[in-house]
C-alpha cells in the first residue's frame, strides 16, 4: 500500500486551511484596526453644534414654495429648429393659472379603458 500519496493530498489542505486561518485573522485584525482609527478621527473633530446654535426657522414663518402655470414659447414656423436655437422652456406667465386635469371619463393613460 502507497501512503504517499494521501500523505501529500492531507498536508495540502492542512496547508491550505492554515491559509485561510491566517487570512481569516488577518482580515479581522485588519477591519478591527480600521473601526479604532474611525473612532479616533471622529473624536478628534469638532462637536455638533447644540440647539441654540443649529439655523432657525425665519420669524415670518416657514418659506413656501411657488407654483404657477407657464406659458410654452411658440416655436418658429417651416423651418427645423437645431439644438443650440432652442430656448428654455416655460418663457413666461401664463394668462391661465389653473392646473389642467384630464378628460373626465379617462385616467389619462394609453389603454387606460375610458369612453371609446
Amino acid at each position: 500500500m502507497n501512503t504517499t500519496a494521501y500523505t501529500l493530498a492531507a498536508s495540502g489542505s492542512a496547508l491550505g486551511m492554515a491559509v485561510i486561518v491566517v487570512g481569516g485573522v488577518l482580515i479581522t485584525a485588519a477591519l478591527i484596526y480600521a473601526v479604532q482609527y474611525g473612532i479616533r478621527i471622529r473624536r478628534s473633530e469638532a462637536r455638533r453644534p447644540g440647539r441654540g446654535k443649529r439655523p432657525a426657522r425665519p420669524g415670518s414663518g416657514p418659506v413656501h414654495e411657488t407654483r404657477e402655470q407657464r406659458a410654452p414659447h411658440e416655436m418658429g414656423g417651416g423651418e427645423r429648429l437645431g439644438p443650440h436655437e432652442l430656448r428654455p422652456t416655460g418663457g413666461t406667465p401664463s394668462g391661465d393659472q389653473h392646473r389642467p386635469r384630464w378628460d373626465s371619463g379617462s385616467s389619462g393613460s394609453f389603454g387606460g379603458g375610458g369612453p371609446a
